[in-house]
């Protein structure tokens, strides 16, 4: 639970925004998406010296031992400046892993070099059919001696063509496993992967996020953390699933902020847009929206355990909706220019649209929430 003061949380919100104003303005997004990597240095370092992708990591591991409430804030931003960098992988889905898996061997292998930006990570949990679902996962890990190779086909894996570390999890005899796989460990696979690997970068609808599928065929792995580990992985994805709510947050606000302002400045038959009543009701429904996800955020970044669980699912469909809602409104409110390549609104409406399906559907969280619901009152 966080212990950050509110006025810290809003100065700290400021440095992360200022960064990405100089950073992460639409031109420098759009240059970056076109990239193989889907992602330019001086984004990444701007981070890096924000101290974001060791946020949530110990102290003795190089981190700033803080929580997810505080990186909360700072997920919001870079959803609502479409910030291409590897800190999604890194910090919202492999660093909520290791944490869970509470394996210290691991997070004094990876984490002092992951909070020193040096090492980006990402998890590869989602299969045919793109589900974030452990009980979806067909891919296997066998014993090697004394360590494991794995077989099977991981799909969508954000920055899964770049990331330095792999998160695969993978069925075992005792239960789900995960397992790292590190990039450089074992060269030899094609697309620069590791011994036994294939990477086939995704065209997918957003092109500010780049994702991949990857083929393991007998890949050398390292178990992190005990096999049977679901209870890490479901905890370590309430905590993703929070912080990318996060996101989709800023991602809203930022489209509510584009669209306040072109209907102030937007004259039709000799007024402002924004004076007419069917603007100020579709602009007012955006802003509960927002809020309200907002909130949602704000109780899921601060709840642990079953609340936890609760929480992140309610996070995650208001959030998503939010997102995907006032993206939409963004777009029709902006009439013929918002259509346009050359508008940022498509850009956001996709983010959008993806982050919406990324860790889970809305039907998912519904029927996950249900359950929830269920164990509580019983």
């Amino acid at each position: 639970m966080t212990v950050t003061s509110e006025e810290d949380l809003e100065e700290f919100r400021e440095s992360v925004r200022g960064a990405l104003s100089q950073v992460s303005a639409s031109a420098r997004v759009r240059a970056a998406m076109l990239t193989g990597t889907g992602w330019d240095e001086p984004t990444w370092r701007a981070l890096v010296q924000l101290d974001l992708p060791g946020l949530m990591l110990p102290e003795r591991c190089g981190g700033s031992g803080l929580g997810a409430a505080e990186f909360a804030v700072a997920a919001e931003e870079c959803g609502a400046w479409l910030a291409c960098s590897p800190l999604f992988g890194t910090a919202t889905l492999a660093v909520p892993l290791l944490l869970a898996l509470g394996d210290e061997a691991a997070l004094g292998a990876y984490g002092p070099r992951i909070a020193r930006g040096e090492l980006t990570a990402t998890v590869a949990l989602a299969e045919a059919g793109a589900r974030w679902d452990v009980a979806a996962v067909r891919a296997t890990a066998r014993r090697d001696g004394d360590g494991w190779r794995l077989h099977g086909v991981k799909t969508h894996v954000v920055d899964g063509a770049t990331a330095d570390l792999l998160l695969v999890v993978a069925n075992t005899p005792d239960g789900p496993g995960v397992f790292a796989v590190e990039r450089d460990a074992a060269p030899g696979g094609p697309s620069g992967g590791a011994a036994g690997m294939v990477v086939e970068p995704l065209v997918t609808l957003d092109l500010t996020r780049k994702m991949a599928r990857i083929a393991f065929d007998g890949t050398p792995a390292v178990l992190v953390g005990p096999a049977g580990c679901a209870d890490a992985l479901a905890s370590a994805a309430d905590v993703s699933r929070a912080l990318l709510a996060a996101e989709q947050t800023g991602v809203a606000q930022r489209c509510l902020d584009l669209t306040v302002a072109y209907a102030k400045t937007r004259i039709q038959f000799a007024r402002p847009i924004g004076s007419f009543q069917v603007v100020k009701e579709r602009l007012a429904d955006a802003l509960i929206k927002v809020e309200s996800a907002r909130s949602a955020v704000y109780t899921a970044t601060r709840a642990d355990g079953e609340a936890l669980a609760r929480d992140s699912r309610v996070a995650a469909l208001m959030a998503g909706r939010a997102a995907s809602w006032v993206t939409a409104q963004t777009i029709q409110l902006h009439g013929g220019v918002g259509f346009t390549w050359e508008h940022d609104a498509h850009l956001y409406f996709k983010r959008a649209r993806t982050s919406a399906h990324l860790l889970g559907e809305a039907g998912e969280h519904v029927a996950a929430l249900a359950g929830v619901l269920e164990r509580e009152i019983v």
